[in-house]
């Protein structure tokens, strides 16, 4: 679970840093029209920080991590999740500096977007490994307010 949290960290960080760097590059540039650096950063805390408290409370709920798919999505998804990001933030920069991207940027781009894919379908396969498809009979069940009395009472 630590490391799980420390991701999300790590992502809560990058994702204030993307921030900043849009802001001033921009300035100091004196840039005003639309870059993709305008949403790293919302891409990195959705995508990266929101998205792994999830997992973590998921972790917590219903033990992802016993599952051995769950290290192929842990390290598949952030594996997409950095190149889509990287390739985001070159091509924001590119387009501040006044210079082309090429197609090869749009490709590798396309390449960290399938990575995130699947990433997500391990995630539902892992979690669908941990919840039972079926609910347990009605009889293995005793509601709180069920419990035996105490015979002494």
């Amino acid at each position: 679970m630590r490391k799980i949290l420390n991701v999300a960290h790590v992502y809560m960080i990058l994702g204030l840093v993307s921030g900043l760097y849009y802001r001033e590059l921009t300035k100091l540039t004196g840039f005003t029209g639309d870059t993709q650096l305008g949403v790293v950063h919302t891409h990195l805390l959705a995508l990266g920080m929101l998205f792994f408290l999830v997992v973590l409370a998921l972790e917590k709920v219903f033990a992802l991590t016993s599952v051995r798919l769950f290290g192929w999505f842990f390290w598949i998804y952030n594996a997409g999740l950095a190149v889509t990001v990287a390739t985001m933030t070159l091509h924001g920069t590119l387009t501040v500096l006044g210079r082309p991207s090429g197609e090869a940027i749009a490709l590798i781009s396309g390449l960290g977007h399938v990575l995130l894919t699947v990433g997500l379908i391990l995630l539902f396969v892992t979690l669908g490994k941990r919840i039972p498809a079926k609910p347990a009979p009605a009889g293995d069940l005793v509601p709180a307010d069920a419990a035996p009395q105490n015979a002494e009472a």
